[in-house]
């Protein structure tokens, strides 16, 4: 079954989808390749989810290739989620760039992103337990997909997807892709940005955490990649945090922080 990104995959493209798609039953194998996972409807319904982050965040444009252009490859990466009792509990599939292709100076230039230490992390706890802060856990969706590039980036369309109308155009990209080496910048360049323009202020050693002061009362946000770790002094300014980023991103609020990166927090 070899489709076209802009039919999209939809229910009535596969019999049994209607059925998959609301239900509880997962994949329990990872596919070898995209004809291997076009096979199971879960699959193809993981598929579907990550062609549609893809659509929502307007991450690229399907352009004719210019003079001279070396589109980037790309694959599609199959994992399942485990549970904690070890059984699957979600097939994700990701499109992802083959990062190693890029040439340094044409496809990008710097890829550096802080990155907090384990040690910062720990300081935050004990000051949070010190000021009696509830923190708080959320991560980004797709947080990748949020981080605007500022190089000329052409990849191949995604494999087992490739447009019938036009087979031998490239995306254009105006965010980045998995894999892509500017992407982890690139992301940590946005959030950045929407957390000062928020007025917050960041840390002057640790480029990961961020305070804001508002009324006599205080908000502290450490960001790990896509994971955030935030609380404060009030909890109408944390609700109105968690809002705000809900707003801009799509997230998930995972509640009380209880366990993170190895430490189990009490």
């Amino acid at each position: 079954m070899i489709r076209d990104i802009h039919q999209r995959v939809t229910r009535s493209s596969v019999a049994s989808l209607a059925f998959f798609s609301h239900s509880a039953y997962v994949a329990t194998f990872e596919p070898r390749d995209v004809s291997h996972a076009l096979s199971d409807p879960n699959w193809v319904n993981a598929i579907h989810e990550e062609l549609e982050n893809f659509e929502r965040n307007h991450v690229w444009d399907l352009v004719e290739p210019p003079p001279n252009c070396r589109p980037v490859g790309t694959k599609w990466v199959f994992k399942n989620k485990q549970g904690e009792n070890g059984m699957v509990v979600r097939n994700k599939a990701r499109f992802v760039d083959q990062g190693f292709c890029q040439k340094e100076g044409i496809d990008y230039e710097e890829t550096f992103a802080p990155v907090a230490h384990l040690e910062a992390i720990r300081i935050l706890l004990a000051f949070a337990a010190s000021k009696g802060f509830k923190l708080q856990q959320m991560d980004v969706k797709s947080a990748f997909l949020n981080g605007f590039i500022e190089e000329e980036v052409y990849v191949r369309q995604p494999p087992g997807f490739e447009s019938a109308r036009f087979p031998d155009r490239v995306y254009k990209l105006r965010k980045a892709l998995y894999a892509l080496k500017q992407a982890p910048r690139a992301w940590y360049a946005r959030l950045k940005s929407f957390l000062l323009k928020s007025g917050f202020v960041m840390g002057s050693v640790d480029k990961t955490l961020f305070l804001l002061s508002r009324g006599g009362d205080t908000l502290i946000v450490q960001i790990y990649v896509d994971d955030i770790i935030f609380g404060g002094s009030s909890h109408a300014l944390v609700s109105s945090f968690a809002e705000q980023m809900s707003r801009e991103f799509e997230m998930s609020l995972m509640g009380e922080l209880q366990f993170f990166l190895g430490l189990q927090i009490k």
